[in-house]
């Protein structure tokens, strides 16, 4: 599978959840709810994988915690925010910059429309967002 396709499997489910329970839950309940739920679709997924950051020959093993880790190409990081802010989309770039992966997406379950709180991270595509 492709990182789009990945991602369209992702985001589908994502809003079906959101249909389903709307934007009253926490964070951690809708991790493992979108984890079961892409699991049954026989989608690999891993949960809160730790990414560790090395720096000339210094390796800090639990540096960073990725919320989901899907098919070994796809970062997604969860979030139940009023607001999606600066620092959500910089996290999410730093990590897929250390797992050498090119997409992550950003999905924030409070909101009344999922579809406002889907945001995609793409790893090269410029060094400094505009956010």
């Amino acid at each position: 599978m492709t990182e789009n396709q990945i991602s369209r499997i992702v985001i589908g489910k994502a809003i079906y959840i959101h249909r389903k329970l709307g934007p009253g839950l926490l964070e951690s309940a809708y991790e493992r709810i979108l984890a079961h739920e892409l699991q049954k679709e026989g989608v690999e997924v891993q949960m809160q994988v730790l990414l560790p950051v090395e720096w000339d020959g210094l390796e800090i093993g639990k540096a960073y915690r990725i919320d989901l880790m899907i098919e070994k190409k796809v970062i997604v990081e969860l979030k139940c925010v009023e607001e999606v802010s600066k620092v959500h989309f910089s996290q999410l770039l730093t990590y897929l910059k250390l797992s050498d992966f090119k997409l992550g997406l950003i999905i924030n379950f409070k909101t009344n429309l999922l579809k406002n709180g889907i945001h995609r991270v793409v790893n090269g595509l410029k060094d400094d967002y505009d956010w």
